[in-house]
Order: structure tokens, then C-alpha cells, then sequence
């Protein structure tokens, strides 16, 4: 048997290593704790690489993307329903393309914004969507206040939780309908499933994992190629004394054969990033 100072030593690190990361294996209730009067901001870095391949010659088109994003919670009832307004603060954003090289613009540059950009400064600073959600992250209503297109994944404030306390290991499912444009063709309803698994609950911080399945036959390359953005695998950290998401991260990276004939192939490969980096409630200032 080890005694002494060594003996010591060792048990303290063995201490401190438990202590740095206390699970718990017991069931716990997720659920959203908004204040009225709160601003919860940002920051959103987005990349995404298309690789289309039609008779042999291959385009590329790389887009880079990173934001500031601000969700101001205009109002919390006594059943703890809150309205949400959205709004982007600053944006830079990038692109580079096989044949026409790279172009580059951030909301900090002077002058006017580079074709393809134009709409993009009238929306910052201003409110976009206003959304009610109840504790359990499901949206009771939705009003876009300006055009604006919607998140492949969703919305980091609300993601769907489930209604009673849950255990590691723990899963539940979200229905979802996209409804898809096909070129040259009529819109589809394809119904897909988004899978939750709370994985661990480590120092108030509990770790969801979600990945989507698509549950309607498909069968037209067409149709797979515009679904391509919209089956994404990720990880959420739902911070759970606060009440809200802390991060989430996300990526796809899949391929299509044959969307425009037999020598045809889409790759699409993305990746989001997002984290809560200021939380100003109006009681601190």
C-alpha cells in the first residue's frame, strides 16, 4: 500500500479530477427560463462548400459566413410563454467560386455593398422574426417581420426539449415537413424526423446529440440534391440553471449522383457554429 506524501498528492488529483466534472446520472427537467427585457447574443460562423459535376467538368462554390445575432425577449407570461424578436447586429460575409474568383464584404465596410449584397445592410439592427415559444422550446407562433430565408437547422433559442424530467440516455423525436422545389417540376412534402439523445449532464450543462432521418421514400436525384441542406447531424449544450442553449454545432456532408443525368453529381458540405456570448437583462444596466 502507497503512504505518504505521493499517496497524498495522487488522492487529491483524483479528487479535483471528479470534482472538475460531476455527472449525474439522475433524470433532470430542461426548459427554457427567458426574462422579459433580455438581450441574448450570438455569434454564428456558417461555412459551406457545393461541388457540382455535370459532364465531367466540376464547379465549386465556397461561402463563408459569420454574424452577430441578437433575440430580445419582449415579453414572458405567467405560464412562462415568451416572445422572442430576432435581429442581426453585424455580418461579414464571403465567397469564392471555381471561374469567377473570391468577393468579400462585412456591415463595418464603407460605401456600397457588392452586387448580390445589396439587401443585406437594410436588414441589420432591425427586428426580423417575432416568435412565442412555451418552456418546452416548441413555437406557438411565428411572424417574419422581414423577408428573410429560414435556417436550414433551425433556430438556437428553440430547440425543442421534452416535457418531463429526463435521464442520460433519454431520447425524443420532432416531426418536421419540408416542402421542396424540384426544377422543372412540382413541389414536395417530404417528412422527416429529428432525433434528440440527451448523451450527458456534466456541471449544469446537459449534452444533446440530434441527427435527422428522412421518412419519405425518395426517389428522384432531383429532389435528393435540394434535400442535401436539410439532413444535419449535431451537438447541443443546454445550459440548464439559465435556461437557455449555450452552443450547438452542426455539419452535413453528403452526395448526390445523377440530379442532371448519368455524369451528374452534388457535394454538399457545411458546418454551423453558434454560441451564447452576452446575456444583458435590463435590471443590470
Amino acid at each position: 500500500m502507497m503512504h505518504g506524501p505521493l499517496a497524498t498528492a495522487m488522492l487529491l488529483v483524483a479528487i479535483t479530477a471528479v470534482a472538475a466534472d460531476v455527472r449525474t446520472e439522475t433524470p433532470v427537467l430542461l426548459e427554457y427560463r427567458f426574462h422579459t427585457g433580455e438581450r441574448l447574443g450570438m455569434q454564428v460562423a456558417h461555412r459551406a462548400l457545393t461541388e457540382t459535376t455535370m459532364n465531367g467538368t466540376t464547379q465549386s462554390v465556397e461561402t463563408m459566413t459569420d454574424s452577430t445575432k441578437t433575440w430580445h425577449v419582449v415579453a414572458v407570461d405567467d405560464e412562462g410563454r415568451a416572445t422572442l424578436e430576432q435581429s442581426v447586429d453585424d455580418v461579414t460575409m464571403s465567397s469564392r467560386t471555381s471561374d469567377r474568383g473570391s468577393l468579400r464584404w462585412s456591415s463595418d465596410d464603407e460605401g456600397d455593398p457588392p452586387p448580390g449584397y445589396e439587401s443585406v445592410r437594410g436588414s441589420l439592427g432591425v427586428p426580423l422574426a417575432r416568435l412565442v415559444i412555451d418552456r418546452s422550446g416548441r413555437v406557438r407562433e411565428r411572424r417574419d417581420l422581414r423577408p428573410c430565408p429560414p435556417s436550414s437547422t433551425g433556430d438556437l433559442v428553440v430547440v425543442p426539449l421534452p416535457e418531463e424530467p429526463v435521464a442520460p440516455g433519454a431520447e425524443w423525436t420532432i416531426p418536421e415537413e419540408i416542402v421542396v422545389e424540384v426544377p422543372n417540376g412540382p413541389r414536395r412534402a417530404v417528412r422527416t424526423r429529428l432525433r434528440y439523445r440527451l448523451e450527458t449532464v456534466a456541471d449544469g450543462i446537459a449534452t444533446i446529440r440530434v441527427d435527422t432521418t428522412v421518412l419519405t421514400p425518395v426517389d428522384d436525384p432531383r429532389l435528393e440534391a435540394r434535400l442535401l441542406e436539410r439532413i444535419w447531424d449535431g451537438v447541443i449544450r443546454f445550459d440548464i440553471e439559465e435556461g437557455r442553449v449555450a452552443s450547438r454545432r452542426t455539419a452535413i456532408d453528403r452526395r448526390v449522383v445523377g440530379f442532371g443525368g448519368p455524369q451528374s453529381s452534388v457535394r454538399y458540405k457545411a458546418s454551423l457554429e453558434e454560441r451564447l456570448v452576452d446575456t444583458d437583462r435590463e435590471g443590470d444596466r
